[in-house]
């Protein structure tokens, strides 16, 4: 896969995270070991429908796999895919720690260069 592809899967993927309701959604997916758009909608204050849509964009970035359940669909986190915006939100959160320490060195050397 080119980097070009990885990168739109990533903003995808981040892009589905950062919604409140789907970040809602998977927390409720992974306390209860799955659910259908019905069950879900019991605990969000949003309709059936809006719920299935948000389904609909968790499982386009494979954070959630539907599998027939009677008229419903039943969906459950996949925890591959789910460890992998883990380890990049991760790899992020390092990525920014050393910016800041390098800015947090840069500050000091200029106050130093002040008052010396």
């Amino acid at each position: 896969m080119s980097t070009t592809v990885t990168a739109v899967i990533d903003d995808e993927l981040w892009s589905a995270i950062g919604d409140p309701t789907r970040r809602r959604m998977l927390d409720l997916l992974l306390a209860e070991g799955g659910g259908t758009a019905t069950s879900l909608s019991e605990h969000l204050p949003v309709t059936r429908q809006a719920i299935a849509k948000h389904l609909a964009v968790l499982d386009r970035v494979h954070l959630v796999h539907p599998s027939a359940e009677g008229r419903e669909k039943r969906y459950r986190v996949d925890d591959a895919q789910l460890g992998r915006a883990v380890a990049q939100l991760n790899s992020v959160g390092t990525a920014w720690d050393g910016r800041l320490q390098r800015i947090r060195k840069i500050a000091e050397a200029i106050q130093r260069s002040q008052n010396g």
